[in-house]
């Protein structure tokens, strides 16, 4: 009998969301599952690492399944790290990051903690994936993207990824069937941020983030394009930040 693959799911809303319960569901059916997650929420926290203080790495069980689950204290990327250097006797065959509570197309790649940790996993040679939804709701229908997971999951085993590539893969919100997947570039578009700015009853200002998302991009190649009309974006996604286009021309400059 050919051995099962070593799955490594981990997320970034925490090891009890109910996107990475479903992720799991959806493993256990490939391979074997060891879950090295935040103990709570850690979004928008890109590619931070803890520096300055412990990690703690506890194993626990929140659920039934053959899976093995640890609650890390650390980010994402954290949790990646620790999983490969202490949790697990073996590099994993794949890591799964998701799914996602929102979002992660367009620019909010560069902010998400999912996409860090399948990045971080993809720096170690391992092919990773990060899944999300277009849907906030802690109650989100996740049971409608469990085929199309599990579809792009065994081709990435089977295929493999080329080196220094992950996949950022977006779910638009959906009940009903979705038009396909679309292989897709990421979207030119930009957060126009705004502060609200407060006082507290001693009198210290404080600050709320928020904010508008605008598209600066009418191609319909894009990983926006296809969400809006219904498909599920792959985008594959590179993690050498060189403007390798730009090299020849800086060369130029008197430096």
């Amino acid at each position: 009998m050919a051995k099962k693959p070593l799955i490594l799911v981990t997320n970034d809303d925490g090891i009890t969301a109910p996107g990475i319960r479903k992720l799991i569901e959806v493993m256990n059916t490939i391979g074997e599952v060891v879950v090295v997650a935040p103990d709570s929420p850690q979004s928008g926290m890109g590619h931070a690492i803890t520096i300055d203080s412990m990690l703690t790495c506890d194993k626990i069980k929140v659920e039934e399944g053959e899976q093995t689950e640890y609650k890390c204290s650390g980010t994402p990327a954290d949790c990646v790290k620790i999983a490969i250097r202490e949790v697990l006797d073996r590099k994993p065959d794949i890591c799964v990051s998701g799914i996602n509570h929102g979002s992660n197309s367009s620019i909010n790649v560069i902010y998400s903690g999912t996409m860090s940790a399948a990045i971080e996993a993809g720096i170690e040679g391992i092919p990773a994936i990060g899944f999300s939804l277009l849907d906030y709701s802690w109650n989100a229908n996740f049971d409608v993207l469990k085929e199309e997971i599990k579809k792009i999951t065994l081709n990435v085993l089977e295929n493999g990824l080329p080196e220094g590539v992950v996949l950022n893969v977006n779910f638009p919100k959906s009940e009903g069937a979705f038009a396909g997947i679309k292989v897709c570039r990421q979207a030119k578009g930009n957060w126009i941020e705004d502060f609200d700015k407060r006082v507290n009853p001693i009198g210290k200002e404080y600050y709320w983030l928020s904010g508008r998302y605008e598209l600066m991009d009418k191609g319909e190649d894009t990983d926006e394009w296809a969400l809006a009309h219904n498909y599920i974006s792959v985008v594959p996604t590179q993690f050498d930040l060189t403007a390798h286009h730009f090299i020849q021309k800086l060369n130029n400059w008197e430096l």
